[in-house]
């Protein structure tokens, strides 16, 4: 009976982390907004900057050196609030953790808004 439990509530967290994102995929961009002309934006922002967008309704994070505007994804963020752990901030090890799918990396490039200054 405990095996049987252990292997429902295992299809219901890879159901979650697998099914859902990807039947997001396709509708994620009529709800979230993103560089709708295609051009990356080239600004640099310092830690200060990126510092003040630390909120759910405004929320920078910083990946490899790269900052993204993700304010219009927190609500579809599959992860729940785990996006806003580190709003504001860098967040390159929670987003090359092992709960994130190779579509993120795609996904990701949607949101990039500039560089961080060096």
């Amino acid at each position: 009976m405990i095996l049987v439990v252990g292997a429902l509530i295992l299809a219901v967290i890879l159901g979650v982390f697998i099914l859902i994102p990807r039947g997001r995929k396709s509708g994620y961009s009529k709800t979230v907004h993103s560089n709708a002309n295609g051009t990356k934006a080239s600004k640099p922002y310092s830690r200060t900057e990126v510092s003040l967008h630390n909120k759910r309704t405004d929320c920078w994070i910083i990946i490899k050196d790269k900052v993204y505007d993700v304010t219009s994804y927190v609500e579809e963020h599959p992860g729940g609030d785990a996006i806003l752990a580190h709003a504001g901030d860098d967040s390159t090890e929670g987003f090359f953790g092992p709960q994130h799918a190779t579509r993120v990396f795609d996904m990701i490039e949607d949101f990039y808004i500039g560089d961080l200054e060096q």
